[in-house]
């Protein structure tokens, strides 16, 4: 059964850091992009990022750029979303997606087959 599972949500004080996980289970996650998506109250979702599982290439939203960095270990079947120089406007719930192709090109129509159950991260002072 393909399974995707956040972890690592947290309440952080504006220009903190946290990182997030995303177990993948019932499938290999090197054999697909995985795409990080957030939802805050009153927004539409928003495309964080994507790496690609055919060379490792990271695509961003305009939002995030320069400050978030995901990366994978394929060896546990897991990827990583690192956010620094988080701000307020960073709060929102946090979900990891399998994209359906290896070079993020369902992120980018702001798409996954699997959706993990999204970790809170809260931006406040």
């Amino acid at each position: 059964q393909v399974q995707l599972v956040e972890s690592g949500g947290g309440l952080v004080q504006p220009g903190g850091s946290l990182r997030l996980s995303c177990e993948a289970s019932g499938f290999t996650l090197a054999h697909y992009a995985i795409a990080w998506f957030r939802q805050a109250p009153g927004k539409e979702r928003e495309g964080v990022s994507c790496i690609s599982s055919v060379d490792n290439r990271t695509h961003y939203g305009d939002s995030v750029k320069g400050r978030f960095t995901t990366s994978r270990d394929n060896a546990k079947n897991t990827a990583y979303l690192q956010m620094n120089a988080l701000k307020p406007e960073d709060t929102a719930v946090y979900y990891c997606a399998r994209d359906t192709t290896a070079r993020c090109s369902s992120w980018y129509r702001g798409w996954g087959d699997y959706w993990g159950q999204g970790t809170q991260v809260t931006v406040s002072s």
